[in-house]
């Protein structure tokens, strides 16, 4: 492959009319679109690839001019090939970059295209083209202006609450009793600690997307991690009138995990199962000597409750970004987050229906000293 993403095989192919059959074998295992012109600017060579992604029947096209054959317009309309000009370019110009561009129905595709010149100064003997479908890229556009619009919606409200009780409090201190004012500034905590959250959920998804999580391994009591969370759900009256119950063999695997992420984890699981189930919530940790799909033995945690459960529907789904089940009041994002969080650690998550009819999230983790790197 070329810097531009087009074959090296094809700079070498003496009339890109009689391709040789190895050279199209080639083309078409390719992941992107191929076409290629001549000397004169004629279509001679397309892949089936690029048939598909164009919506065009391009074998037909060929032996036409290739503003004829593939007629194609940037975002402000004007025609592709006039505005490029291969053949007029400059010896220095070896090419275009990767650029965003619509075909005479309308389909968004993105092209780059390295020009073959016939020796270091000459003209230029023929066009190489890459064409890929710019679903991809909408995809991308999508989830980012979802993930705009996530940061301010659940921005809005906490800052609206700690911007006012701030401003009445400054302006109208003396007319409060000490019991309204602690009250309003338990308010500007809660609200402040949720806008941090979010902010750490949204470092964390990007640190994710691009593979950069720092793992600061060391071991870690997985059960005791569990009970602090029962404890600390219980002492700030989260539980209400539910149960959480931590069991795990009385034999455990050593493992290594980093234990901010593993909070982050048992944190977003546990809440979850507040937020989206019902009855008692029981988390158990076992010990797997036999490999299960890896060569190390692995510790499981599975948590699960006691409410209805996750639509078989929504299963493929719960673990995608701004995923919220059947009630909202959350990101969306947690869920996303713990997946990202147990396969950095080298562990799998998978969700299903627990035999009590609740959800059942079960991760697991290798044991002994990790091999990932830290």
């Amino acid at each position: 492959m070329t810097a531009a993403g087009v074959p090296e095989a094809f700079s070498d192919v003496p009339d890109p009319s009689n391709v040789p059959a190895h050279v199209v074998s080639l083309s078409e295992v390719l992941p992107d679109g191929l076409l290629v012109a001549d000397h004169l600017g004629v279509l001679r060579f397309a892949n089936s690839r690029a048939s598909r992604v164009l919506g065009i029947d391009l074998p037909s096209r060929f032996g036409r001019p290739l503003g004829e054959a593939l007629p194609l317009r940037d975002s402000e309309g004007r025609s592709w090939w006039e505005m490029a000009d291969p053949w007029g370019s400059i010896h220095l110009v070896t090419g275009h970059r990767e650029k965003l561009l619509w075909t005479e129905d309308g389909v968004e595709i993105l092209l780059t295209a390295r020009y073959v010149r016939q020796g270091r100064r000459g003209p230029v003997g023929r066009v190489l083209m890459s064409v890929r479908d710019a679903t991809a890229r909408q995809r991308a556009e999508q989830d980012h202006a979802a993930l705009i619009s996530t940061i301010a919606h659940e921005l809005r409200s906490p800052l609206t609450s700690v911007k006012g009780y701030s401003n009445t409090l400054l302006r109208k201190w003396d007319r409060f009793t000490d019991e309204q004012k602690r009250f309003m500034i338990q308010t500007i905590e809660a609200d402040s600690d949720r806008v941090t959250r979010l902010i750490t959920e949204l470092l964390d998804v990007s640190r994710i997307d691009a593979g950069r999580l720092d793992i600061r391994a060391q071991p870690v009591d997985l059960t005791a991690m569990a009970g602090q969370h029962r404890d600390r759900l219980e002492a700030t009256g989260a539980l209400a009138e539910r149960d959480l119950v931590v069991t795990a063999d009385p034999e455990l695997p050593e493992v290594w995990a980093d234990p901010d992420k593993m909070h982050q984890i048992f944190t977003n699981l546990l809440e979850n199962g507040l937020r989206h189930g019902a009855g008692t919530i029981t988390v158990v940790v076992m010990g797997h000597p036999q490999p299960i799909e890896n060569e190390k033995a692995v510790v499981s945690v599975s948590v699960t409750d006691e409410g209805d459960g996750v639509p078989e529907a929504h299963l493929p789904l719960i673990f995608n970004r701004f995923w919220h089940g059947q009630r909202r009041g959350s990101t969306g994002l947690g869920l996303y987050i713990v997946r990202g969080l147990v396969e950095a650690h080298g562990g799998r998550i998978s969700v299903g229906r627990a035999a009590s009819g609740g959800a059942e999230f079960r991760f697991t983790l290798p044991s002994g000293a990790p091999d990932y790197g830290l």
